[in-house]
């Protein structure tokens, strides 16, 4: 016979493990969507695509050429933030998009100060812009990217963060997000 189970959670000996929301970040380009896609599969965790949560003139606005300004972003990483919020109030692990390029805006997306790691995938201009001229149907457009890493704050080492180096395959870098933060428990 299994014993009885506490009426109350809290008086339990086991801690509740608390939810996770990974955001993967970086620049356009880098691998997030992919990343993400596979690293919410592997983990069956909810996965959200930042991007569509843009409103249509920020999508507009970069399809014609034009860099996001911070007045553009807010409102959009305001959405981003309240999924994430609404993902640990009720408990559930998940994964998003997002650029975050700035740390304020990573601050915006983790103001509850815990729960949320920043996934970093990080990679050279070179390596990136590659990636970029072989992109078909997205709408970002490459001309864009110089301006991306203009506008980049690398998380530093006081943010909740994992850098990972996007030269390897999807797959490896799901692996060493999986095995870094200890997913597989």
């Amino acid at each position: 016979m299994s014993p009885a189970r506490p009426e109350h959670p809290e008086h339990s000996e086991e801690p509740a493990r608390q939810a996770r929301v990974l955001v993967l970040m970086g620049v356009t380009g880098c691998g997030k969507s992919t990343v993400a896609e596979q690293l919410a599969g592997e983990l069956g965790w909810k996965f959200e695509e930042g991007d569509a949560l843009h409103p249509p003139e920020n999508l507009a606005k970069m399809q014609s050429g034009h860099p996001l300004t911070d007045e553009d972003r807010w409102p959009w990483l305001e959405k981003i933030a309240d999924w994430i919020e609404a993902q640990l109030d009720t408990g559930q692990n998940g994964i998003v998009t997002c650029s975050a390029l700035k740390r304020a805006y990573r601050d915006r997306l983790n103001r509850r100060g815990s729960g949320v790691v920043f996934i970093y995938l990080h990679g050279s201009p070179e390596t990136i812009a590659a990636r970029l001229a072989a992109r078909r149907g997205h709408f970002m457009p490459p001309a864009l990217l110089a301006s991306q890493f203009e506008t980049l704050e690398e998380p530093q080492p006081d943010e909740p963060h994992l850098t990972v180096d996007i030269r390897q395959t999807p797959q490896q870098l799901v692996r060493d997000i999986v095995d870094t933060l200890s997913l597989n428990v």
